[in-house]
């Protein structure tokens, strides 16, 4: 069967762009290897969906952590305040959260993902449950697109918007990489972005499942002391090392871990030393006659206390009114700089995104179309570009996705 468009992953760029070339008057297919659309989709932001972030340009940008020009062009066709605009439209109320995250207001990520699977289906897009196995190419055109079954599908263009290599259950297993390499596309070597850190210290596992809330973390190289990041907000300790949203930022900013990281917690960034010195005596001054280790519990979280006291050096059954100053100093400036070593990320398949994918070089910035082969187009994770957590990625997709979708209906003159 012949269409003019197919799109090869039913995922939020996926979608985005068959709808929008099918809005457009396309005759569409959305091919997808998962029985449902949209699963990745519908685990994003523990099932909340961080849809968007409704911030300024410049703090797009400053949140896009690779290849951040490529996405200029995109992004200025289709803005955080134009995704908000199209699920409103679409029967979609939505919220604005700390830091300018964008929710749904039930909190549920199955309201995106129909929201995208009406709007598909609304403008007339076949959804075809299957495996694409080849892309074909003819005369440096896209000719058409073979299944699993056998069964080829003509076309005139071809969007790939499979995704990159993270959570691989959910179908993101890198045949568009293949497909792209098929074609002629230089891929950059994907590796995990997004993803907790692994960390040398035991003190992880003894606080893990503490999750802290208002910490600012520092990470630095660790020859030389240079700063790569600095974030402040939530954190998890895990069996393996740290999790949560300021780590899984942070790990994005680690682009190269041939080096050597240390990552540090400033668990009290509200007060400066000589505050919390204060602080400290304050509470020292109310347990004078207790143990160090009984003295804490209104400054740290249970869970911690333990760990903290063993980093000071000072014996857990110390009296308070005998902890010299040196040795208050000590608490003090381990609470302000808490360090770790960062040794590594978890495997890929834990990752949110993938960093790395189709060389942005060899794509056209202002239509997604590839400068190798005539009419075949890219949209979302496959291309490599990642940004931070707080619905920036999201936002590329849907850009990407609508910019592929425009530029497709018009390759075949179809103008709205």
């Amino acid at each position: 069967m012949y269409y003019e468009l197919i799109v090869i992953g039913g995922g939020p760029a996926g979608m985005m762009a068959a709808g929008t070339a099918a809005e457009r008057g396309m005759n569409v297919a959305l091919i997808e290897k998962n029985s449902r659309m949209g699963k990745k989709l519908l685990i994003t932001g523990k099932g909340r969906c961080n849809v968007t972030n409704n911030c300024t340009r410049d703090n797009f940008f400053a949140n896009v952590a690779v290849n951040p020009k490529f996405l200029f062009s995109s992004f200025s066709k289709f803005t955080p305040q134009d995704v908000m605009d199209f699920f409103e439209q679409n029967g979609v109320a939505l919220k604005v959260e700390r830091g300018n995250r964008v929710f749904p207001v039930s909190d549920k990520s199955a309201d995106i993902n129909n929201a995208l699977i009406k709007y598909c289906r609304s403008n007339g897009v076949d959804f075809i449950n299957a495996t694409v196995t080849n892309v074909n190419y003819e005369d440096n055109c896209v000719k058409s697109v073979k299944l699993d079954s056998g069964e080829i599908h003509e076309c005139s263009a071809c969007i790939i918007a499979t995704g990159g290599m993270s959570y691989p259950l959910t179908g993101s297993t890198g045949d568009g990489y293949r497909f792209a390499r098929e074609a002629g596309h230089n891929i950059v070597k994907a590796k995990p972005s997004l993803v907790p850190l692994v960390i040398q210290e035991k003190d992880c596992r003894d606080a893990q499942g503490l999750s802290l809330k208002n910490i600012a973390i520092t990470v630095r190289e660790a020859d030389g002391g240079k700063v790569i990041y600095t974030d402040f907000g939530e954190m998890l300790f895990t069996h393996f090392g740290m999790s949560g949203p300021v780590i899984l930022s942070a790990s994005s900013h680690i682009r190269n871990l041939d080096k050597k990281y240390k990552i540090s917690i400033d668990l009290k960034p509200a007060l400066s030393v000589e505050q919390l010195d204060a602080r400290i005596q304050r509470d020292f001054g109310e347990n004078i006659n207790k143990d160090f280790g009984n003295s804490l519990s209104k400054l740290l979280p249970q869970k911690l206390i333990s760990v903290i006291i063993k980093r000071t050096g000072i014996p857990y059954n110390t009296k308070v009114n005998s902890i010299k100053r040196e040795q208050r100093m000590t608490l003090v400036e381990l609470l302000k700089n808490f360090e770790f070593n960062i040794t590594g990320f978890r495997p890929i398949d834990e990752a949110i995104i993938t960093s790395g994918g189709i060389d942005v070089s060899q794509i056209k910035p202002g239509t997604m179309e590839s400068k190798l082969v005539e009419g075949l187009f890219f949209a979302g994770e496959i291309i490599d570009v990642d940004a931070h957590t707080g619905g920036y990625n999201l936002q590329i997709a849907f850009s990407t996705g609508r910019c592929a979708g425009i530029a497709a209906a018009e390759r075949l003159g179809y103008y709205q």
